[in-house]
């Protein structure tokens, strides 16, 4: 199996990196936050404009009809600078649904939709409030809510810059679209929150590296002491390892047999782990100011442990994985293989 990216791809993920980069840094979410807000319309107006939100919808709806690794990188440079608008669970996940279900729903023709999801692995719904509709689950089915008709209440969140809501809807004033693959969608977005994850685990590193040059200890910077070197290698060993894992998984999610999925647990199992190490390790290196609002590591933390469990525990893709060994040929023919016909 070839992971090499493609010329494309690689400059697709520099035009969302050198956007993103521009139009969300610590100024913005500062201003969100005094704001309480964690959604900025220019921005996503930007995201529209430049085609992101129509990546993974098929061409026959006026999208891109690009794949799930072509998303895994452009939410890789969303959880470099910790996105809070839901482009990876909208144009990732919730609107190439509706297009499966409903490919002549009017909203796929505005690219500036967003679609929430409220699938029954999580308990609550992120962005719903900015939400033109919520795709909910309920026996295998997908009901599509209009936001007017759904009752939403804040919930509790570590994360000030990722709202989340429960909902309370009636039947009666939603649009029953049918029995819908809900194990795709979760698998599109536990590997979309692993790409967050490496992201979010290298912006950790690099604001302690960056941190390290300036900050100065009995007359010399604190990068040059090996203790400060040691945290921040070991994160950046464990985010080399975790991004083939990702990229693996985006490569071969299309399968959805019990390998794929295995893959995909896994990817957002040590990406997710890896973002946890490179943030408390960060924070480490900034002292106790790595705590305060002072500095801006912290974010990535919180938003680290806000996606470790959206779409799945980490219990339950542990789970996933173990199915997979305990269940199914395993061996060195196997890692790279396509191993369907064994499913």
């Amino acid at each position: 199996m070839d992971f090499t990216l493609s010329d494309e791809q690689l400059m697709f993920a520099e035009t969302a990196r050198t956007l993103l980069g521009d139009t969300c840094n610590s100024e913005h979410w500062r201003k969100l936050m005094e704001q309480d807000s964690a959604f900025d319309p220019a921005r996503w107006a930007a995201l529209v404009e430049n085609g992101f939100t129509l990546l993974m919808l098929p061409e026959g709806v006026g999208g891109l009809g690009l794949a799930e690794l072509d998303m895994a990188l452009i939410a890789q440079e969303a959880g470099y600078v910790a996105l809070p608008e839901p482009l990876a669970e909208s144009a990732g996940v919730a609107m190439p649904m509706l297009a499966a279900l409903a490919p002549e729903h009017p909203l796929l023709a505005d690219p500036a939709a967003i679609v929430a999801l409220a699938p029954a692995i999580n308990p609550v719904v992120a962005a719903a409030d900015q939400a033109r509709a919520i795709l909910i689950e309920r026996d295998g089915h997908a009901w599509l809510a209009p936001r007017e008709a759904v009752t939403l209440t804040p919930a509790p969140t570590i994360d000030p810059l990722r709202r989340v809501f429960r909902i309370e809807w009636n039947p009666a004033t939603a649009e029953d679209l049918g029995p819908a693959d809900w194990g795709l969608a979760y698998d599109r977005a536990a590997l979309f929150a692993a790409a967050q994850g490496l992201g979010m685990a290298q912006r950790s590193v690099d604001l302690a590296v960056a941190y390290a040059k300036d900050r100065t200890q009995f007359g010399k910077p604190i990068g040059s002491y090996q203790a400060v070197k040691h945290h921040l290698a070991s994160a950046q060993v464990a985010i080399e390892f975790a991004r083939p894992v990702v990229l693996a998984a985006a490569a071969g999610i299309g399968a959805q047999d019990v390998y794929s999925r295995a893959r995909v647990s896994h990817a957002k199992i040590v990406a997710l782990e890896a973002a946890d190490l490179a943030a408390r390790s960060a924070i480490q290196v900034h002292g106790g100011m790595g705590y305060s609002w002072e500095v801006d590591v912290h974010l990535f933390l919180k938003r680290t442990l806000a996606l470790t469990h959206a779409w799945g525990t980490p219990a339950h893709h542990r789970g996933r994985v173990a199915e997979r060994l305990f269940t199914r040929t395993a061996g060195p023919d196997q890692t790279f293989a396509r191993e369907a016909r064994h499913a």
